[in-house]
């Protein structure tokens, strides 16, 4: 039997559920290591293509009810002080009645974490749908942290592959990079485009969203058939 590699033990633990848990506790730490090297890797990545161009978005004003306010902004200028931009494409766009419940989830997460990656990355959100559209339901989920961004009148989508050739929608989360005053593309979550294991749906921006992380180390895990919704009654 492999020696444990902690003395911390809880109320009436048996000594099968100790060996199992430390056999898990292995794996996850090898996970840790995992996820480091493979983090190591998309760093070390060579810097990507110059953007194609220097697309224009539409964007509100800070405050969601300020529905009069709309200025374009470039996306050289969504850096801001940082070198490092985050744009992710959020599924809304013109045809459909309402937004993706799975984009709705991740972003009602990062609405949370926006002010903190903030200290060390511009971040922002774009959706196909007219700018008025967008924020007309970012006021009802209460993204006041979020910068919310139009991109109806410019090519983005289809070029970071953020639209498929039919119009439809995809969530892309694409990262930018800023050198010597060059805007270049960095990394796309090209998991989206690649097969997924049997079982699985795509898992492209799941380190991102703390819903699945949480069921993750539950008994029952994800479920067989649970996917967020918009809204689940009273």
């Amino acid at each position: 039997m492999s020696k444990s590699l902690h003395d911390a033990r809880f109320p009436a633990e048996s000594p099968a559920y100790r060996a199992a848990r430390d056999e898990l506790l292995r794996a996850e730490l090898e996970l840790g290591r995992h996820l480091e090297r493979v983090a190591a890797l998309r760093r070390a990545l060579p810097l990507g293509g110059a953007a194609k161009e220097d697309y224009v978005f539409d964007e509100g004003a800070a405050d969601l009810a300020d529905a009069e306010t709309v200025r374009r902004v470039k996306l050289s200028e969504l850096f801001g002080n940082k070198d490092t931009l985050l744009l992710y494409s959020f599924m809304y766009g013109p045809k459909m009645a309402k937004p993706c419940p799975m984009c709705t989830s991740l972003l009602d997460g990062l609405n949370g974490q926006a002010v903190h990656l903030a200290q060390r990355v511009s971040f922002a959100v774009a959706a196909r749908s007219p700018l008025p559209r967008i924020r007309a339901f970012a006021r009802e989920r209460g993204w006041g942290r979020l910068r919310l961004l139009s991109s109806a009148e410019n090519g983005y989508n289809a070029d970071y592959h953020a639209e498929n050739a039919s119009g439809g929608q995809l969530p892309a989360l694409n990262v930018f990079v800023r050198r010597d005053g060059r805007v270049h593309h960095f990394y796309n979550t090209e998991a989206l485009y690649a097969p997924s294991d049997p079982g699985q749906d795509s898992r492209h921006v799941d380190l991102l969203w703390p819903l699945w992380q949480a069921l993750d180390l539950t008994p029952d895990g994800r479920g067989a058939d649970f996917y967020p919704k918009l809204s689940y009654g009273a």
